[in-house]
């Protein structure tokens, strides 16, 4: 289903003509940015039209910031909240989350890319829910309308049941995705895997299973939040989706683990991918809250060649053991594991 959106809507309150200023430059090439200079005035426009993002300064002069992301939080519950401050009192933050609910805390003054990667990541959170709620309205429709059919109108059957059928494969792909990183999940990456097995009965050729695992994921969640993690988690996917070839397959096999399945790939052939994926994502960074997190990943390496039969547990189980000694060995690494041919009697 493709669905259309344009810039999300942001209104910045804030009575500083120069802030409000700085925050249009800033934001204007990715937001449709609205301003306010009093909480009055802001809730006037949010009365009159929706608005997708409210950032507010703290100090108003009519009243708190936080006063006014409540008002928001009750009044237009889907509306993200950030909240401006330059006084960074650990009370506002308390306040901001467990009181106001504030989707981002940003302190004064603040580094534009920062500023504008938080209310992108925050857009694209607001669009991809709104999408999976189109989405799954569209369904609930499609499948009323068709029992109604189905009831009312017999000679419409044959009509009914494609229909059916097509509202059954978006529901199949949807169970087959990771829905936090849009990868294939374990079953549907199982499922690609066996089906590349059978194939390669009849049409040998090397394959390879890279089973990555993120080193030292649990600090993240630890030194900033699982929000965070989950955000690496997701850039994560988008490096390593962006580092094999179109022919591979990518899924996400557990917390922060990932798998991938390249056919046609010999013991060279994957030293160079293993190499390719490790050096990618130690060259990255993402950023989260103005926090700059870098990641390594280790890989554990299977590979068959042509002539040598597998079968996916063992190739996923030499993996797991090549996977279990790059981390024992340091991490930041890869280790390769050629499965051998059985030995002749």
């Amino acid at each position: 289903m493709n669905v259309t959106r344009y810039k999300c809507s942001a209104l910045a309150v804030d009575d500083d003509p120069a802030i409000l200023a700085i925050l249009t430059g800033q934001l204007g090439g990715d937001f449709d940015v609205i301003t306010a200079c009093s909480a009055e005035q802001a809730r006037a426009i949010l009365s009159k039209r929706s608005v997708d993002i409210v950032l507010s300064d703290l100090q108003l002069p009519d009243e708190t910031g936080l006063s006014l992301l409540d008002w928001v939080r009750r009044t237009a519950p889907r509306t993200a909240r950030v909240l401006i401050t330059g006084t960074a009192r650990m009370q506002d933050a308390v306040d901001a989350i467990n009181h106001s609910q504030v989707h981002r805390l940003v302190l004064k003054p603040w580094r534009s890319e920062d500023l504008i990667q938080t209310l992108r990541a925050i857009s694209r959170g607001l669009l991809l829910e709104r999408s999976h709620e189109h989405l799954l309205d569209e369904l609930r429709k499609l499948n009323l309308e068709l029992e109604q059919r189905v009831q009312t109108r017999t000679q419409e059957l044959e009509h009914a049941l494609g229909q059916l059928q097509q509202a059954n494969a978006i529901l199949e792909r949807m169970a087959a995705t990771d829905p936090l990183t849009g990868l294939a999940n374990r079953r549907a990456i199982d499922a690609i895997a066996r089906k590349e097995l059978q194939r390669r009965t009849r049409l040998p050729g090397p394959i390879a299973v890279l089973w990555i695992d993120a080193d030292h994921f649990g600090r993240v969640n630890k030194d900033y939040s699982q929000i965070a993690g989950d955000q690496v988690l997701v850039w994560l996917a988008g490096i390593l989706q962006s580092s094999i070839r179109t022919t591979d397959s990518l899924g996400r096999v557990g917390g922060e683990e990932f798998m991938v399945l390249a056919p046609g790939t010999d013991v060279d052939g994957a030293e160079v991918l293993a190499e390719r994926l490790r050096t990618s994502v130690e060259a990255a960074q993402t950023v989260y809250l103005g926090n700059t997190i870098r990641m390594t990943v280790s890989i554990g390496v299977a590979v068959a060649e042509a002539s040598t039969s597998a079968g996916y547990e063992q190739l996923r189980e030499v993996a797991a053991q090549s996977l279990k000694e790059a981390k024992e060995s340091g991490r930041n690494r890869a280790v390769i594991r050629l499965i051998l041919p059985p030995m002749a009697p």
